[in-house]
Protein backbone atom coordinates (compact mmCIF):
# COMPACT_ATOMS: atom_id res chain seq x y z
CA UNK A 1 0.00 0.00 0.00
CA UNK A 2 1.13 3.66 -0.54
CA UNK A 3 -0.78 6.16 1.81
CA UNK A 4 -0.25 9.73 1.75
CA UNK A 5 -0.86 12.84 4.32
CA UNK A 6 -2.86 15.28 2.04
CA UNK A 7 -5.64 17.99 2.46
CA UNK A 8 -8.30 18.18 -0.03
CA UNK A 9 -11.20 20.20 -0.14
CA UNK A 10 -12.30 19.26 3.46
CA UNK A 11 -9.50 19.31 5.04
CA UNK A 12 -6.72 17.06 6.17
CA UNK A 13 -6.93 13.65 5.16
CA UNK A 14 -5.08 10.85 4.07
CA UNK A 15 -5.31 9.77 0.44
CA UNK A 16 -4.38 5.93 -0.58
CA UNK A 17 -2.65 5.57 -4.16
CA UNK A 18 -5.03 3.38 -6.68
CA UNK A 19 -3.49 1.75 -9.17
CA UNK A 20 -4.62 4.08 -12.27
CA UNK A 21 -3.08 6.64 -10.42
CA UNK A 22 -5.90 8.25 -8.46
CA UNK A 23 -5.36 9.32 -4.84
CA UNK A 24 -8.42 7.70 -2.64
CA UNK A 25 -9.70 10.09 -0.03
CA UNK A 26 -9.63 8.19 3.49
CA UNK A 27 -12.25 10.49 4.47
CA UNK A 28 -14.94 9.45 2.71
CA UNK A 29 -14.93 5.96 4.34
CA UNK A 30 -16.40 7.74 7.69
CA UNK A 31 -16.23 9.74 10.02
CA UNK A 32 -14.32 7.59 12.37
CA UNK A 33 -11.54 6.48 10.65
CA UNK A 34 -8.40 8.93 11.51
CA UNK A 35 -7.17 11.69 9.09
CA UNK A 36 -3.45 11.14 10.67
CA UNK A 37 -1.19 9.18 9.65
CA UNK A 38 0.43 8.86 13.11
CA UNK A 39 -2.51 8.21 14.50
CA UNK A 40 -3.33 5.37 12.57
CA UNK A 41 -0.16 4.11 12.95
CA UNK A 42 -0.76 3.91 17.07
CA UNK A 43 -3.97 1.63 16.35
CA UNK A 44 -1.69 -1.31 14.98
CA UNK A 45 -0.74 -2.58 11.56
CA UNK A 46 -4.45 -4.40 11.54
CA UNK A 47 -5.49 -0.81 11.33
CA UNK A 48 -3.74 0.47 8.12
CA UNK A 49 -4.48 -2.78 6.33
CA UNK A 50 -8.20 -2.43 7.20
CA UNK A 51 -8.31 1.21 6.00
CA UNK A 52 -6.18 0.36 3.09
CA UNK A 53 -8.85 -2.44 2.43
CA UNK A 54 -11.79 -0.78 2.85
CA UNK A 55 -10.88 2.42 0.82
CA UNK A 56 -9.59 0.20 -2.35
CA UNK A 57 -13.49 -1.23 -2.23
CA UNK A 58 -15.44 2.02 -1.97
CA UNK A 59 -13.72 5.38 -1.34
CA UNK A 60 -13.80 8.47 -3.56
CA UNK A 61 -11.22 8.76 -6.06
CA UNK A 62 -9.66 12.27 -6.24
CA UNK A 63 -7.29 13.55 -9.28
CA UNK A 64 -3.47 13.69 -7.61
CA UNK A 65 -3.91 17.11 -9.23
CA UNK A 66 -7.10 17.38 -6.34
CA UNK A 67 -4.80 16.76 -3.48
CA UNK A 68 -2.14 18.92 -1.98
CA UNK A 69 0.70 16.19 -0.24
CA UNK A 70 1.80 17.48 3.13
CA UNK A 71 5.10 15.52 4.83
CA UNK A 72 4.09 12.33 5.39
CA UNK A 73 4.07 12.14 9.25
CA UNK A 74 3.35 16.33 9.69
CA UNK A 75 4.07 16.36 13.35
CA UNK A 76 6.36 13.25 14.28
CA UNK A 77 7.64 12.82 17.31
CA UNK A 78 11.21 12.36 15.95
CA UNK A 79 12.96 12.78 13.31
CA UNK A 80 16.12 11.05 13.71
CA UNK A 81 18.80 11.94 10.75
CA UNK A 82 21.96 9.83 9.93
CA UNK A 83 25.15 11.64 8.44
CA UNK A 84 28.38 9.97 6.87
CA UNK A 85 26.37 7.24 6.34
CA UNK A 86 27.24 6.31 2.69
CA UNK A 87 31.36 5.80 1.73
CA UNK A 88 31.13 7.60 -1.31
CA UNK A 89 29.74 10.27 0.87
CA UNK A 90 32.55 10.03 3.16
CA UNK A 91 34.87 10.00 0.79
CA UNK A 92 33.76 13.08 -1.16
CA UNK A 93 34.17 15.56 1.98
CA UNK A 94 37.70 13.64 3.34
CA UNK A 95 36.22 12.84 6.59
CA UNK A 96 37.04 10.01 9.02
CA UNK A 97 34.48 7.13 8.47
CA UNK A 98 32.19 6.92 11.82
CA UNK A 99 32.81 4.16 14.52
CA UNK A 100 29.00 4.29 15.07
CA UNK A 101 26.07 6.10 13.54
CA UNK A 102 25.88 9.43 13.63
CA UNK A 103 22.58 11.60 14.24
CA UNK A 104 20.96 15.23 14.14
CA UNK A 105 17.23 16.04 14.65
CA UNK A 106 15.17 17.72 12.57
CA UNK A 107 11.94 19.75 13.75
CA UNK A 108 8.25 19.36 11.23
CA UNK A 109 8.48 23.18 10.71
CA UNK A 110 11.62 22.48 8.60
CA UNK A 111 9.65 19.81 6.10
CA UNK A 112 7.16 20.64 3.30
CA UNK A 113 5.37 18.06 1.12
CA UNK A 114 5.27 16.25 -2.19
CA UNK A 115 4.87 19.52 -5.28
CA UNK A 116 5.22 21.86 -2.42
CA UNK A 117 8.08 24.41 -2.22
CA UNK A 118 11.39 24.42 -0.73
CA UNK A 119 12.44 27.36 0.32
CA UNK A 120 16.03 29.16 -0.08
CA UNK A 121 15.80 31.67 3.14
CA UNK A 122 17.14 34.44 2.55
CA UNK A 123 20.22 34.91 4.37
CA UNK A 124 22.12 31.93 2.27
CA UNK A 125 22.22 31.01 -0.89
CA UNK A 126 23.92 27.56 -0.34
CA UNK A 127 20.46 25.47 0.04
CA UNK A 128 22.16 21.91 -0.84
CA UNK A 129 20.18 18.69 -1.78
CA UNK A 130 20.59 15.32 -0.12
CA UNK A 131 18.52 12.60 -1.68
CA UNK A 132 17.50 9.55 1.09
CA UNK A 133 15.09 7.24 2.70
CA UNK A 134 12.74 7.59 5.00
CA UNK A 135 11.91 4.64 7.58
CA UNK A 136 8.96 5.36 9.42
CA UNK A 137 8.23 3.43 12.44
CA UNK A 138 5.40 1.35 12.97
CA UNK A 139 5.40 0.15 16.47
CA UNK A 140 6.64 1.18 19.79
CA UNK A 141 10.20 -0.49 20.44
CA UNK A 142 12.96 -0.79 22.80
CA UNK A 143 16.37 -2.27 23.07
CA UNK A 144 15.54 -4.01 19.27
CA UNK A 145 18.17 -6.29 18.12
CA UNK A 146 19.01 -5.86 14.61
CA UNK A 147 17.65 -9.15 13.84
CA UNK A 148 14.46 -8.36 14.70
CA UNK A 149 14.75 -4.48 13.54
CA UNK A 150 12.20 -5.31 10.34
CA UNK A 151 9.42 -6.40 12.52
CA UNK A 152 9.51 -2.14 14.16
CA UNK A 153 9.25 -0.51 10.62
CA UNK A 154 5.74 0.76 8.91
CA UNK A 155 7.07 1.51 5.66
CA UNK A 156 9.44 3.94 3.74
CA UNK A 157 9.40 7.44 1.77
CA UNK A 158 11.22 9.61 -0.20
CA UNK A 159 13.46 12.35 2.00
CA UNK A 160 15.42 15.59 0.64
CA UNK A 161 17.62 16.67 3.56
CA UNK A 162 17.61 20.22 2.60
CA UNK A 163 20.87 21.89 4.06
CA UNK A 164 22.20 25.19 4.34
CA UNK A 165 25.56 24.99 3.99
CA UNK A 166 26.79 28.01 5.23
CA UNK A 167 24.77 27.87 7.91
CA UNK A 168 25.63 24.35 8.93
CA UNK A 169 28.99 25.24 9.56
CA UNK A 170 29.12 27.76 12.05
CA UNK A 171 29.82 25.70 14.96
CA UNK A 172 31.07 21.62 14.77
CA UNK A 173 26.94 21.19 15.46
CA UNK A 174 25.24 20.76 12.18
CA UNK A 175 21.82 21.41 13.48
CA UNK A 176 21.56 24.87 13.07
CA UNK A 177 21.85 24.52 8.88
CA UNK A 178 19.28 21.75 9.12
CA UNK A 179 16.35 23.23 10.34
CA UNK A 180 15.55 26.15 8.43
CA UNK A 181 11.85 26.31 7.96
CA UNK A 182 10.67 24.81 4.32
CA UNK A 183 14.21 23.78 3.57
CA UNK A 184 13.70 19.62 3.58
CA UNK A 185 10.92 17.53 1.56
CA UNK A 186 8.86 14.12 2.70
CA UNK A 187 6.45 12.06 0.70
CA UNK A 188 4.99 11.52 -1.41
CA UNK A 189 3.90 8.18 0.24
CA UNK A 190 4.44 5.65 3.51
CA UNK A 191 5.27 2.44 0.80
CA UNK A 192 4.37 -0.21 3.31
CA UNK A 193 7.52 -2.72 3.84
CA UNK A 194 5.48 -5.72 2.16
CA UNK A 195 5.86 -3.65 -1.27
CA UNK A 196 9.60 -3.59 -1.33
CA UNK A 197 10.91 -6.91 -1.60
CA UNK A 198 14.36 -6.14 -0.54
CA UNK A 199 14.92 -2.63 0.44
CA UNK A 200 19.24 -3.03 -0.05
CA UNK A 201 18.57 -3.94 -3.82
CA UNK A 202 16.73 -0.53 -4.18
CA UNK A 203 18.50 2.13 -6.11
CA UNK A 204 18.33 5.79 -5.10
CA UNK A 205 18.67 8.77 -7.30
CA UNK A 206 18.28 12.45 -7.09
CA UNK A 207 17.84 14.88 -9.43
CA UNK A 208 18.22 18.73 -10.15
CA UNK A 209 16.55 20.13 -13.03
CA UNK A 210 16.75 16.75 -14.86
CA UNK A 211 20.21 16.27 -14.36
CA UNK A 212 21.18 12.90 -12.44
CA UNK A 213 23.49 14.34 -9.41
CA UNK A 214 23.68 11.17 -6.63
CA UNK A 215 22.68 7.44 -7.64
CA UNK A 216 23.11 4.63 -5.20
CA UNK A 217 22.02 0.98 -3.76
CA UNK A 218 20.42 1.71 -0.46
CA UNK A 219 22.40 -1.65 0.88
CA UNK A 220 25.50 0.74 0.13
CA UNK A 221 25.26 2.37 3.60
CA UNK A 222 27.70 1.95 6.48
CA UNK A 223 25.42 1.45 8.96
CA UNK A 224 22.22 -0.69 7.58
CA UNK A 225 18.22 -0.04 8.76
CA UNK A 226 18.90 -3.22 11.36
CA UNK A 227 21.93 -1.04 12.76
CA UNK A 228 20.65 2.14 12.85
CA UNK A 229 17.47 1.15 14.02
CA UNK A 230 19.21 -0.92 16.68
CA UNK A 231 21.66 1.92 17.92
CA UNK A 232 18.33 4.38 18.25
CA UNK A 233 16.16 2.41 19.96
CA UNK A 234 18.84 1.94 22.69
CA UNK A 235 18.75 5.71 23.09
CA UNK A 236 15.08 5.97 22.82
CA UNK A 237 12.04 4.23 23.26
CA UNK A 238 11.08 4.70 19.38
CA UNK A 239 7.09 5.34 18.91
CA UNK A 240 4.58 4.75 16.01
CA UNK A 241 5.35 7.38 13.44
CA UNK A 242 8.85 8.42 14.00
CA UNK A 243 11.02 8.94 11.21
CA UNK A 244 14.69 7.32 10.37
CA UNK A 245 16.53 9.54 7.82
CA UNK A 246 19.46 7.25 6.61
CA UNK A 247 21.90 9.09 5.39
CA UNK A 248 22.47 10.80 1.76
CA UNK A 249 25.09 9.19 -1.01
CA UNK A 250 27.67 11.17 -2.35
CA UNK A 251 27.13 13.61 -4.94
CA UNK A 252 25.77 16.52 -2.83
CA UNK A 253 25.81 19.78 -4.30
CA UNK A 254 28.57 21.29 -1.97
CA UNK A 255 31.26 19.27 -3.00
CA UNK A 256 30.83 19.48 -6.96
CA UNK A 257 33.09 21.58 -8.86
CA UNK A 258 31.77 24.27 -9.72
CA UNK A 259 29.39 23.71 -6.70
CA UNK A 260 25.64 23.50 -7.41
CA UNK A 261 23.48 24.85 -5.08
CA UNK A 262 19.71 25.23 -5.29
CA UNK A 263 17.76 28.28 -6.05
CA UNK A 264 14.61 30.09 -6.67
CA UNK A 265 12.89 28.26 -10.59
CA UNK A 266 15.30 24.92 -9.64
CA UNK A 267 13.23 21.43 -9.61
CA UNK A 268 14.39 18.87 -7.10
CA UNK A 269 13.29 15.35 -7.29
CA UNK A 270 14.34 12.73 -4.82
CA UNK A 271 13.30 9.26 -6.77
CA UNK A 272 13.51 4.99 -4.62
CA UNK A 273 12.35 2.56 -6.74
CA UNK A 274 9.38 0.74 -5.56
CA UNK A 275 9.04 3.54 -2.46
CA UNK A 276 8.13 6.69 -4.90
CA UNK A 277 9.02 10.01 -6.38
CA UNK A 278 9.56 12.89 -4.54
CA UNK A 279 9.42 16.43 -6.78
CA UNK A 280 9.96 19.71 -5.62
CA UNK A 281 10.21 23.29 -6.70
CA UNK A 282 12.29 25.68 -4.86
CA UNK A 283 11.70 29.33 -4.09
CA UNK A 284 13.01 32.07 -2.60
CA UNK A 285 12.17 33.05 0.96
CA UNK A 286 9.83 36.44 0.90
CA UNK A 287 11.38 39.33 2.44
CA UNK A 288 9.42 40.15 5.68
Amino acid sequence: MKIASIVTDEGPSLGIRDGDGSVIDVRSLDTETPADLRQVLELGPAALADIGERALAGGTRLGPEQVRFRPVIPHSQAVWCAALNYPAHVAEGNWEPPTRPPFFLRVAGSLCGHLEPIVQPTVSDRLDYEGELAVVVGRRARHVPPSEAYDVIAGYSCFNDGSVRDWQRHTAQITSGKNFAGTGAFGPWLTTRDEVADIDDVQLTTRLNGKVMQQTKIGEMIFGIPELIAYLSTISELLPGDVIVTGTPGGVGARQTPQVFMGPGDVVEVEIDQVGLLRNPVVREETP
